[in-house]
């Protein structure tokens, strides 16, 4: 990945990429190269089949605050087509994060308000500090959190999402797990052992695995139990067959760490 990112610092460590936001001066809030050079990381990231893991995190004392308060005074500006142009540009980084083949994970500290809750939804597994700050505020401005529902209706049902959408109030992370927005909320000082953890699970399995285990949730969901039987039948098949899951099945009936785990401490 051979850029030269402003708000982003992108590092490559084993098989897990680690992607900051850096711009911790304005609480790693959105702004138009942000939002261009985060899309940039995760499309690359896309058609890397080496990854294993990419974690989102941010620098400083906060994960994300949204939008970053000048860009949002040039939008005030803006004609509905610039503003619907803008729209898609944030979108579009939303679908390039859920976009990712491999398990994708965010740390969260701080707040992540705004389009960092966006963030947050589109990440695999989030893990967050008990105490940090959620919430859809859009509607304190007197908008609405369109770009990002889609993303975040993906994790939160329908009940909450009509509560926290209307009214733009803020919840802990407790409450964050408690409606799915993020996997589970831990006390700051466990939240880094914890990503750890996570990430340290995510690599001890098959890589594509790993991967085709991901793709699974939605090949399934919401389709007729009798089409989604045949079709789970015919992937396990296929699965089965491949060098990466003869080595799993061997490594484990000899008691050893399979191929994929050597050189790993």
């Amino acid at each position: 990945m051979p850029h030269h990112f402003e708000t982003v610092d992108v590092r490559r460590e084993g098989r897990t990429l680690q992607v900051l936001l850096q711009r911790p001066e304005v609480r790693n809030a959105f702004d138009a190269r942000m939002i261009s050079e985060l899309t940039t990381v995760f499309e690359e990231a896309a058609g890397d089949e080496t990854l294993g893991c990419v974690l989102l995190r941010g620098d400083g004392p906060v994960f994300c605050s949204g939008a970053d308060v000048n860009w949002m005074r040039a939008a005030a500006d803006y004609s509905e087509e610039e503003n619907r142009e803008d729209a898609r540009r944030l979108s579009r980084l939303f679908q390039a994060f859920v976009a990712v083949p491999c398990p994708t994970v965010a740390a969260i500290q701080g707040a992540a308000v705004g389009g960092g809750s966006g963030l947050v939804a589109c990440a695999d597994i989030a893990i967050a500090e008990s105490s940090a700050t959620f919430g859809f505020t859009e509607v304190r401005l007197g908008i609405i959190p369109a770009a990002i529902s889609p993303f975040v209706l993906r994790k939160v049902p329908a009940a909450h999402a009509r509560r926290y959408f209307a009214t733009g109030e803020t919840f802990d992370g407790q409450r964050a797990a408690g409606i799915c927005l993020v996997s589970e909320a831990v006390p700051a000082s466990e939240l880094e052992s914890r990503v750890g953890e996570v990430i340290e699970a995510i690599l001890a399995v098959g890589p594509r695995a790993s991967r085709q285990a991901k793709q699974l949730v939605d090949k399934v969901l919401g389709r007729p139990m009798a089409e989604v039987t045949e079709m789970t039948a015919g992937l396990i098949a296929q699965v089965r067959s491949t060098d990466e899951a003869r080595e799993g099945l061997s490594a484990f009936l000899e008691k050893r760490s399979p191929a994929w785990r050597e050189g790993e401490p």
